[in-house]
């Protein structure tokens, strides 16, 4: 969530109703970041009996992906046992999601190729949008003319894409478009998405491409691109 109208509302039995809490308002004025709160296990406090009920790695990354990779702060309860201690279950899918995390993003394939910044059919090369580095920024301030490519050497074999904004002056786009082409610059897959925000992963089914592209089709002011990173991920950790 980014912008929401608080006015007329209160506390508790007076807040606003649950579809607007969980889609926010476009033109709202107050910055309402978006929360999302779940435990490693199925309750919020340690019990010996759910020892094997606790979240595997790879439900975790799940949860990761689509609160972190959608733009919101992720909260994981872990709760201590009866002696004040993690658990070896619960420090084992811990380390096991660091694991998958540190594996699937350690490798940007967009440092192999190169990242233009498109404005009215003219590339320029572009060193802001890979630099890990939030800081820096192309600002696509004509949608219609302006756009972001990844271009490689050679195929690639892709499967997540993963957006930056650079947020200082908000959060902006409100729609954008991939497009995965081939070598002969055929589009072969499409992908849309609202938000973007702090943080957006896109994840697919394996597709080897030549060039991908980001253009915004919607957007509240200058979109602010901050980073476009490219992986190839364990097909099992694709969102289904």
């Amino acid at each position: 969530m980014d912008l929401l109208d608080t006015a007329g509302f209160k506390r508790g039995a007076g807040a606003p109703p649950t579809d607007t809490l969980n889609q926010g308002n476009v033109w709202g004025k107050n910055f309402i970041p978006a929360e999302c709160d779940v435990s490693i296990r199925p309750g919020w406090f340690y019990h010996q009996k759910e020892d094997s009920l606790v979240k595997t790695p790879q439900q975790l990354f799940e949860i990761y992906s689509k609160s972190v990779g959608r733009g919101a702060n992720l909260i994981l309860n872990v709760p201590p046992d009866e002696r004040g201690l993690i658990t070896k279950y619960d420090s084992a899918s811990l380390m096991g999601f660091k694991k998958l995390r540190d594996e699937s993003f350690s490798n940007d394939l967009a440092k192999k190729g190169a990242v233009f910044f498109v404005d009215n059919k003219k590339k320029t090369i572009t060193r802001k949008l890979d630099d890990g580095n939030n800081k820096t920024f192309e600002k696509i301030t004509n949608p219609a003319l302006q756009s972001i490519e990844v271009a490689f050497k050679n195929p690639e074999k892709v499967n997540c894409i993963v957006l930056q904004e650079n947020l200082v002056e908000g959060q902006q786009c409100a729609k954008f478009l991939i497009q995965l082409r081939d070598k002969n610059n055929r589009v072969i897959k499409e992908i849309t998405g609202t938000t973007i925000g702090h943080k957006r992963m896109v994840t697919f089914p394996e597709t080897e491409v030549n060039s991908i592209s980001l253009s915004i089709q919607s957007q509240k002011g200058s979109t602010r691109i901050a980073e476009v990173e490219t992986f190839l991920i364990e097909e099992k950790l694709v969102e289904k």
